[in-house]
């Protein structure tokens, strides 16, 4: 395995065990201890996965990770020690794939970094090449989506509830139902989660998002899409 994983954590304790976990995984790692340091590292570095702290000196994880969605796609675990669920959603709301919430065991975190890459390595995405609908195209091979003709920059996690949604048109699917058909079994969040993750995707590919043209919500159920097929 040559894959490179960056863990932006300022208690160096931390960084350290992880480190140490990640590397006796096959890894290689790479650390960094503050926001402003992390985020360039992320920028320059070829990273399959960056693991990132919420509360960081120089710049908060947050605005790490709402930067680094503006131009890449690398999935991002982020660490919190917020107690809150409200709290813990920040990250997600930020742009995370996933969370894990402080104290936790080096063997949980590896365990989400490998349930994180098994989804951006092998999503669920389905057999046929392409979905085509009016104003979206989703090319399932390239991991590539267009709206109205502008390619959009997706995380693993918006590109799989994408993907789940587009292979069924019209079809209610419950948050518990899409989380499980998009993130696999190994999935651990709550409905809020996927909640915040339509949220974000909702922003990238709709035009209007108080009338969305591709993903609605159906109340008390769920959510659908609504694309036309070309």
């Amino acid at each position: 395995m040559n894959d490179r994983i960056l863990i932006v954590e300022d208690d160096r304790p931390t960084a350290d065990t992880l480190r140490m976990y990640l590397e006796n995984e096959g890894f290689q790692v790479d650390v960094e201890h503050d926001g402003v340091s992390g985020l360039a590292a992320a920028r320059d570095g070829d990273y399959v996965l960056v693991v990132l702290d919420l509360m960081l000196p120089r710049l908060p994880g947050t605005d790490v990770c709402r930067a680094l969605r503006k131009e890449r796609n690398v999935p991002i675990l982020m660490l919190t020690a917020r107690t809150t669920e409200d709290d813990r959603i920040q990250g997600l709301e930020s742009g995370a794939d996933d969370y894990v919430a402080k104290p936790f065991s080096p063997r949980e975190v590896v365990a989400r970094v490998r349930a994180v890459l098994r989804r951006t390595e092998h999503p669920e995405l389905g057999g046929r090449e392409q979905l085509l609908f009016d104003g979206l195209t989703l090319d399932l091979v390239r991991r590539r989506v267009e709206v109205h003709g502008e390619e959009v920059l997706l995380t693993p996690a918006e590109l799989a509830l994408l993907a789940t949604l587009a292979r069924a048109p019209g079809r209610v699917f419950s948050r518990e139902t899409l989380a499980e058909r998009s993130f696999g079994e190994d999935f651990r969040g709550t409905s809020r989660n996927v909640d915040v993750h339509v949220m974000n995707l909702r922003r990238k590919i709709e035009r209007d998002r108080s009338r969305p043209e591709f993903i609605e919500t159906v109340f008390g159920e769920g959510y659908r899409f609504a694309g036309r097929r070309r």
